[in-house]
């Protein structure tokens, strides 16, 4: 009983610190919208305002007459979709053979992969971009999705997910005559599904945040991504706070609507890797 009693706090100290770490990630956010929807008030008044004051959807409404928000929007869909689409196809191709395949050199080839997650992605921007311009392409959603279809922390979450496939599985399918692209396209990759979704919701966040590199590429307004488009609001609405938080919560919002939609798959993916 003594024993029952003094384990019963632990709990509770841990739902109080998850709720304190909630609220500390929660809060910028909320201030935003906060700032977004009211109309009255100091925005940078200490304490600062947890409620909006006379709200309104005024300073909504003043960022689609600003900027074209519906162009910014749908350049943003598109390079987004292209970039998990392209991700998953290539990323699953190059992390089934280091999975699954026995050859001369796998393990130096992962090595590599690997090694190329500790240089932060800044540093490639200057070989890209004299890539990027030596094959035409500046100027085009191809020359901003393209340096983003591969990465390491994909190919290492997805050869991890062909690992957990039982391995007697494919010896059978090998033994029935099914050719390694059956195997892989119509046994294995159905059942790594979790860990597709799961790469795919971190690809469309980090494609969709992106902001340095599609700034670097583009340089026709017409052609800009959400998340370089809004900071017109910026030059255009420099001392408008509120205007500008609406526009950043425009940004947010539809990433925040994925995520919850596929939440489940990638709390199952999450669980998969890791096991």
């Amino acid at each position: 009983m003594h024993a029952q009693r003094r384990s019963l706090p632990q709990p509770i100290l841990q739902y109080v610190l998850l709720c304190a770490i909630a609220l500390l990630c929660l809060f910028p956010f909320w201030w935003t919208v906060v700032t977004a929807i009211s109309s009255e008030g100091n925005i940078f008044a200490f304490p600062p305002t947890f409620w909006p004051k006379s709200p309104s959807l005024e300073n909504f409404a003043e960022v689609f007459r600003v900027i074209p928000m519906l162009s910014f929007l749908k350049n943003s869909v598109l390079i987004t979709f292209l970039t998990v689409f392209w991700k998953l196809i290539l990323c699953s191709l190059a992390a089934y053979p280091l999975a699954r395949m026995q050859f001369r050199g796998r393990k130096l080839v992962f090595g590599l992969i690997l090694a190329t997650m500790v240089l932060p992605s800044e540093v490639n921007f200057l070989v890209n971009f004299i890539t990027i311009t030596k094959l035409s392409l500046v100027d085009t959603y191809t020359g901003v999705i393209l340096p983003n279809v591969i990465t390491a922390v994909s190919i290492l979450l997805l050869k991890q997910a062909f690992e957990e496939v039982p391995q007697d599985l494919i010896d059978a399918a090998r033994v029935d005559g099914a050719s390694e692209w059956v195997i892989f396209w119509k046994i294995v990759l159905p059942l790594i599904g979790p860990w597709l979704a799961t790469v795919g919701i971190l690809s469309t966040v980090e494609a969709w945040n992106d902001y340095i590199w599609p700034f670097i590429v583009m340089s026709k307004p017409e052609k800009f991504p959400l998340s370089v488009g809004v900071l017109y609001l910026s030059g255009t609405y420099g001392s408008s706070t509120r205007v500008i938080a609406a526009g950043t919560v425009m940004t947010v919002l539809p990433m925040i609507a994925v995520f919850l939609g596929a939440q489940r798959f990638f709390m199952r993916g999450i669980d998969g890797a890791v096991k």
